[in-house]
């Protein structure tokens, strides 16, 4: 192939590429080149910029899921033919076609919104903008009230730990509750100490951490050298209990010593000499 049809190919090339390329420096002989195009520079022709680099994507938001409309307007995208069609103010328009309820989203100004889709046939209602609003204001508040999942965190204490141990270990266990978690404690003993009373020691265990705690179950003997119990946060009748122990002062005692009747009664002999004329 001579120089004259490379440099028309390659310039095709580039033109079908979107591009105008031409040949600024190239290994010049005299006579046609043969062999492969080596040592050549392409440019882009004067007063012609670069194709700008394609910007990045933008990285989409994390939605909170309870800010996640679950119900709104479907539009005009409807797949079922048939569908049960319930009016804006509750009242039952009975099954139409589809086509026959876009036309009535129209002529009322309204949307359509699927409440049901396993349903037989598929229930959509008539809303207007305000209504959809009220409607996801009420789900997510429904939504918010739903409890949510407990986990339950576990751990396992000899009976002979360390008290530096147990004090870590209680710390971690006020950590979970921190997080509204339940946690499992287990008292494992020996087997030369099975006659001590493991529902007692772990209670007092228990009894050492420096917040009030709640318990689910209390300490129990579950089986032959271990105890468990389930501790979670405390209730606020709880607290209120424990503040009012605290402050209640003991009742306080009278030291004043009370005269019995006769001794009150008894007269001194200077009274018992008076004339009782002059009393």
């Amino acid at each position: 192939m001579s120089a004259i049809h490379l440099r028309w190919a390659l310039s095709l090339a580039a033109r079908r590429a979107g591009l105008s390329w031409t040949l600024t420096s190239c290994r010049e002989k005299k006579g046609p080149l043969h062999g492969p195009l080596t040592g050549c520079n392409f440019s882009t022709e004067a007063g012609e910029t670069p194709p700008a680099a394609a910007a990045p994507p933008k990285k989409k938001k994390k939605q909170d899921p309870l800010a996640r409309a679950s119900i709104g307007s479907v539009g005009r995208k409807i797949e079922q033919r048939l569908l049960q069609v319930i009016g804006e103010g509750g009242e039952s328009l009975g099954n139409m076609h589809r086509s026959n309820a876009i036309r009535l989203m129209d002529e009322q100004g309204l949307k359509l919104v699927l409440l049901d889709a396993n349903a037989d046939p598929p229930l959509y209602q008539l809303m207007s903008g305000k209504q959809i609003h009220e409607e996801q204001l009420k789900q997510r508040e429904k939504q918010k009230a739903k409890p949510a999942t407990v986990q339950v965190k576990e751990l396992t204490f000899s009976l002979g730990i360390a008290s530096h141990d147990l004090s870590t270990k209680l710390k971690q266990v006020q950590n979970w509750l921190d997080k509204k978690n339940h946690v499992r404690i287990t008292l494992r003993s020996r087997r030369t100490a099975s006659t001590v009373s493991l529902d007692q020691t772990l209670k007092e265990m228990v009894q050492q951490m420096p917040v009030t705690v709640g318990f689910v179950s209390k300490p129990t003997v579950i089986r032959d050298g271990r105890a468990m119990c389930i501790l979670r946060l405390p209730s606020a009748k709880e607290l209120s209990e424990k503040a009012k122990s605290k402050q209640s002062p003991p009742p306080p005692i009278d030291a004043t010593p009370q005269r019995s009747e006769p001794e009150a009664l008894s007269t001194s002999p200077a009274d018992a000499s008076k004339d009782p004329a002059q009393q």
